[in-house]
């Protein structure tokens, strides 16, 4: 593909999302994902509409919001009364959903519409700090609750026509997540490990030596990475970014590596 193609292209992204609604609460572990996501931002292409596959929502079959004005979930607890009167009131956008449902169908994928859901923290967190006027009309789509990475990727493979009409498709999860290690006491050995990891997924992620099949291959069975289960004791907040690569199917144009709550994570842009 040649740059000029490439540039008519939306944008794809895959950030982490940090821990509940701290990042919207001005908690100081959250500065650097704040940071990236201000830098961020002014480089992707304005969307028309945006696509967000978040951690936190999972169904049997791909499920896509169609509602016209999805309200708020706060899927999280314990926190101050402030962090459940957060508002992002952006719009459904129900033809994007059913573009999405026939572009999985086209490609042998079942999929169902769900007009009551709302709009889980992995929209709206991260949607607040990018587009705080909440004036681009969002869809979610969820994962399938198998958690098979080949079966995500597949998925994002069917909607990569998406980019061509300037939607911009972000998987919202975190690429370090073990929440017994955040409130651990930081060691050698664990923050070995959590380097470990991201530098095999910033390699599988962004180099360009590697071919398309050998990236797909690793990602499919990311599993045999360098301390793969201590990050992921379960996949659902790695799996976006095998929709993302899905979409996209090529290198990462930019890598983004940051701290959260005192662990390494990354983020990454086609």
């Amino acid at each position: 593909m040649n740059n000029e193609s490439t540039n008519q292209r939306s944008s794809v992204l895959y950030l982490s999302h940090g821990g509940g609604p701290l990042p919207l609460l001005g908690d100081k572990g959250h500065q650097n994902m704040i940071d990236f996501i201000r830098t961020v931002t002014p480089t992707l292409i304005k969307p028309s509409e945006i696509l967000v596959i978040s951690a936190h929502w999972e169904e049997n079959k791909p499920t896509i919001t169609s509602g016209v004005f999805p309200s708020l979930i706060y899927d999280y607890y314990g926190f101050p009364k402030e962090a459940y009167e957060i508002e992002y009131p952006v719009s459904g956008a129900p033809k994007l959903a059913n573009k999405i449902y026939n572009l999985l169908g086209r490609a042998g994928i079942d999929a169902q519409f769900d007009d009551q859901r709302g709009f889980d923290r992995g929209l709206f967190v991260p949607l607040k700090l990018m587009y705080p006027e909440a004036n681009i009309p969002c869809v979610q789509l969820s994962l399938v609750n198998n958690l098979q990475p080949e079966q995500h990727i597949r998925m994002g493979k069917a909607l990569a026509d998406l980019r061509k009409n300037n939607v911009l498709v972000i998987g919202s999860g975190f690429s370090f997540h073990n929440l017994k290690a955040f409130f651990a006491p930081s060691t050698q050995q664990s923050q070995a490990m959590n380097q470990a990891f991201e530098h095999w997924l910033i390699d599988t992620c962004s180099n360009r030596q590697i071919t398309e099949e050998e990236r797909e291959h690793r990602l499919i069975n990311w599993e045999r990475a360098p301390a793969a289960r201590y990050c992921h004791p379960r996949e659902e907040h790695l799996l976006p970014l095998h929709v993302c690569y899905g979409v996209a199917s090529t290198a990462a144009k930019r890598v983004f590596e940051f701290e959260i709550m005192g662990k390494m994570a990354s983020a990454y842009s086609w």
